[in-house]
């Protein structure tokens, strides 16, 4: 049975990678049939972003409630509908009320989810899961890009992920009885946990270094792959399609790299690959930096597999690092924090590129991969006194 719920947690996390990218995929069309300029894209991925901050947040109280299996399933089944929603939505402003829903259940199911496998698998496992992530992420553009090229529509494309949504939704449903139970007292609170509001849990030791570590590498990892390409065409003088296929290079890094680190993870441990993670990123900027073009191409791909073991690391390393008591809150606050800065610090850049200089990109990646540097190596710090005392 234990194996069946590891299979289907599998899958869950393709779920949770498979409405990520498809705005992205389908917007160069919806804008025009909608008839809105293309910067209302940047309107709706804030409300799916607000919505995946608030849910998040709200992740420690649901889960305690209802229970992960619940959480994930109810999530699941929120996307599902939202695309279905998208797929029927006549103008961009229903389009914007169903971000609601969409972003409220990515949130949940993204915090629920993570610290389940944190607290109940093993680290080979956070890192394997990371890389399903990644499958879900790579097969919806296609679905969308087969849609848009046969002229279903890009209805149709999100009709079709909607699909394997309900029907991911079905599977966890029935796959309820296998989730572990806990023992839940009188007040609603699981036994063994123990309920911290927000001001309370920033309080901990460690918990401000983990939330800046985790939305620095966030705001890095979207921040390289929304600006890898304009970059290289704009500063670099590279083509569109080369510059493109590094891009998408960059995603294939983190995929493959999670893939190989869960073979290593068990063995290595938490700190060790994030430390080794965040010291390949820094490799990886610093070619962006050369003046030599083909350094800066590898260079995109280096951080890519930089990046790969820091996300699922940080996650598994939460119930040892503040209790297992707390580990559903603070996993909750930190993908919170993600959220913010992979929603906030891309455009900021954006800001800078279009005021001063686009060749800033790598100035702007080396500060974020520093903020995190010196915040993991702080909590370190901070979880090393906490082990003597």
């Amino acid at each position: 049975m234990a194996s069946l719920l590891l299979a289907i947690i599998y899958v869950a996390f393709i779920s949770l990678g498979l409405p990520d990218p498809l705005l992205g995929s389908a917007w160069p069309v919806m804008h025009t049939d909608l008839g809105v300029s293309t910067s209302f894209a940047g309107v709706i991925s804030m409300v799916i972003a607000g919505g995946t901050i608030v849910s998040s947040l709200l992740s420690d109280r649901l889960t305690r409630i209802l229970g992960t299996g619940l959480v994930t399933a109810i999530s699941v089944g929120m996307t599902a509908i939202a695309l279905f929603g998208f797929s029927i939505s006549p103008s961009v402003w229903v389009l914007i009320l169903w971000a609601i829903p969409y972003g409220l259940g990515a949130g949940a199911v993204d915090s629920a989810l993570n610290n389940y496998v944190a607290l109940h698998y093993t680290a080979r496992h956070m890192s394997w899961l990371h890389c399903f992530w990644g499958v879900g992420t790579s097969i919806s553009p296609y679905i969308m890009g087969f849609c848009l090229s046969h002229n279903f529509g890009w209805p149709a494309g999100y009709r079709a992920v909607s699909v394997l949504q309900v029907v991911r939704t079905i599977v966890l449903v029935v796959s309820l009885p296998l989730w572990i139970k806990r023992t839940v007292s009188a007040d609603g609170t699981e036994e063994g946990a123990v309920a911290i509001g927000l001001a309370e849990a920033v309080k901990l030791p460690g918990v401000p270094a983990v939330l800046l570590t985790f939305f620095g590498y966030c705001a890095l990892e979207s921040t390289t792959g929304l600006w890898a390409s304009s970059y290289l065409v704009e500063y670099r003088g590279v083509s569109a399609e080369t510059a493109a296929r590094f891009a998408a290079l960059f995603y294939l890094g983190i995929t493959g790299g999670r893939f190989v680190n869960g073979f290593l993870a068990d063995k290595l441990g938490d700190r060790t690959l994030i430390r080794v993670g965040l010291l390949v990123i820094a490799a990886g900027v610093l070619l962006v930096f050369l003046p030599v073009t083909a350094a800066a191409l590898v260079g995109l791909v280096v951080i890519g597999i930089g990046c790969a073991p820091v996300y699922p690391s940080i996650i598994h390393a939460t119930p040892n690092n503040f209790g297992k008591e707390y580990s559903q809150a603070i996993v909750g606050i930190q993908m919170a924090a993600a959220y913010c800065g992979s929603t906030f610090m891309p455009p900021i850049f954006g800001w800078i590129a279009g005021h001063l200089s686009i060749g800033l990109y790598p100035v702007y990646l080396l500060a974020l991969a520093a903020l995190m540097f010196v915040m993991s190596e702080r909590l370190n710090r901070i979880m090393a006194k906490k082990a003597k005392a």
